[in-house]
């Protein structure tokens, strides 16, 4: 009897191992394929498999973290959420993942709290605390996101991007600072030399108070001007609420809401109750009704803004927008011709009456072709009038002088993608579609979503549908 319960026993543990092990080999086949498909990057396939190996062997720990990384290169962030969630413990790759999957989906309050769990683990991590004050930085809750940022600079001292946007959030309250952290940015990171010198120039002007709502209101527009438009937008509201009474604060105010995805009628209405004969108002009412397609009201303001401020020829080449947008292409001519004539020795309003002319057809020979050439004389190096000329060159049927001219513009900035859809628009002129559609391929590849991308998705769509 008692050989028979051994016996039992003995295939009982036997049948257990065995079990064991094909469970086991199971979870390393499925190991296995995840990995290569790693290597070809097929981040479903291998996030798939490790979750069935982490099935299978529950108890090796990190499978289900290797299942929610493979997501996260996939960008399959729901689940990453749900394979990562299920890991006993992290590390901080994992947090990273998890936390960002998070932040990705729009939930900003369970990326914070994930953000911080991480960094309990991992106080030391620069990608986790960089992922926090992105966090604070998008719910703008400057002061949470000033102290990462804080952090940040002890951690990783030469760190550019780091002292840049701690320079920028420390514009309002510490300007001395501020200047400090954005003169290191610039000696850390070329990159941020012109807005570092657009910011510290506002800095450095002692004409206003600190803290009264005028300079409060320039820091704004400074901001503006290099694009950190949330944090502009703070800086109105406060110049407002300082100073009620502030007109242009309020029009700048209703310039940063729409910048940053709200609608700005309110404010922009506001400030034209307070001053109705001032020209910036009137630009940035402007510039609101142009937003919205509105050219007739759009004209309105700016005739208004021109009569304000008559000697500036932003104001009238405004103009010549307005009527080009309303068809009136002579009215448009005269107002682009006006403001050449109140800037002689600015190539930008020289550019803009050639490249009105080449566009419409209007005055190419005898006012957009000398127009081009007075711009490049006044800038030889700028991409932007050299491509003005390259334009009318190839408007008036010179292809050879158009080629020659737009490669010009094209090799001073590559980047710079009008002189690229141009110089296809050239090659097609001439018949060689292949390089115009090489050229427009590119200038999509580089700025998919940007203006050159828009048009360049076009060109392609009318000329190789």
């Amino acid at each position: 009897m008692r050989n028979k319960y051994l016996v039992i026993f003995t295939t009982t543990i036997l049948l257990i191992l065995g079990s064991s092990l094909v469970i086991w080999m199971m979870s390393q086949v499925e190991i296995r394929l995840a990995e290569e498909a790693l290597i070809k990057h097929d981040y479903r396939t291998a996030s798939r498999s490790y979750a069935r190996a982490a099935r299978l062997s529950f108890w090796q720990a990190d499978l289900w973290e290797k299942a929610g990384l493979a997501s996260f290169s996939g960008s399959a962030y729901p689940e990453v959420i749900d394979y990562i969630g299920r890991a006993r413990t992290l590390t901080e790759e994992g947090w990273l993942a998890f936390s960002l999957a998070h932040l990705y989906l729009g939930d900003s309050e369970s990326a914070s709290i994930s953000f911080e769990k991480g960094l309990q683990r991992f106080p030391d991590s620069l990608a986790l605390h960089a992922g926090l004050a992105e966090v604070y930085r998008k719910n703008e809750d400057w002061e949470a996101e000033l102290r990462e940022l804080q952090e940040l600079v002890l951690l990783s001292p030469d760190d550019g991007h780091v002292r840049y946007r701690l320079g920028v959030l420390l514009m309002l309250t510490d300007p001395e600072e501020a200047q400090t952290q954005l003169s290191l940015a610039s000696s850390l990171d070329p990159t941020f030399q012109p807005a570092v010198q657009t910011l510290i120039t506002v800095l450095e002007d002692p004409s206003k108070q600190v803290d009264s709502s005028s300079r409060i209101a320039l820091v704004g527009r400074a901001l503006g001007l290099v694009g950190e438009w949330e944090f502009s937008r703070s800086a109105f509201e406060r110049a407002v609420a300082q100073d009620p009474g502030d007109a242009e604060a309020w029009a700048w105010l209703g310039e940063a809401r729409q910048q940053t995805g709200l609608d700005g009628r309110t404010e922009l209405d506001r400030a034209l109750q307070l001053n109705p004969t001032s020209a910036v108002i009137r630009g940035l009412r402007g510039l609101y009704w142009s937003r919205q397609d509105k050219p007739a009201q759009m004209l309105a303001e700016y005739l208004l803004a021109a009569e304000y401020d008559p000697q500036n020829p932003a104001w009238q080449a405004a103009v010549g927008d307005a009527f080009l947008r309303l068809g009136d292409l002579e009215a448009a001519f005269r107002a682009y011709e006006n403001a050449a004539g109140l800037a002689p020795e600015d190539p930008t309003y020289w550019r803009l009456l050639a490249l009105f002319c080449a566009e419409n057809g209007v005055y190419v020979e005898e006012i957009g072709l000398p127009a081009a050439k007075k711009a490049v004389e006044l800038s030889s190096q700028d991409p932007g009038s050299l491509d003005a000329l390259g334009f009318v060159y190839y408007a008036s049927g010179r292809f050879a002088n158009a080629q020659q001219t737009l490669h010009e513009a094209a090799k001073l900035d590559p980047e710079y993608f009008p002189a690229q859809i141009h110089l296809a628009l050239n090659y097609l002129a001439q018949g060689n579609r292949p390089v115009a559609r090489e050229i427009l391929a590119n200038v999509l590849a580089l700025d998919p979503e940007g203006p050159g991308g828009v048009e360049a998705r076009q060109v392609l769509q009318d000329y190789f549908p």
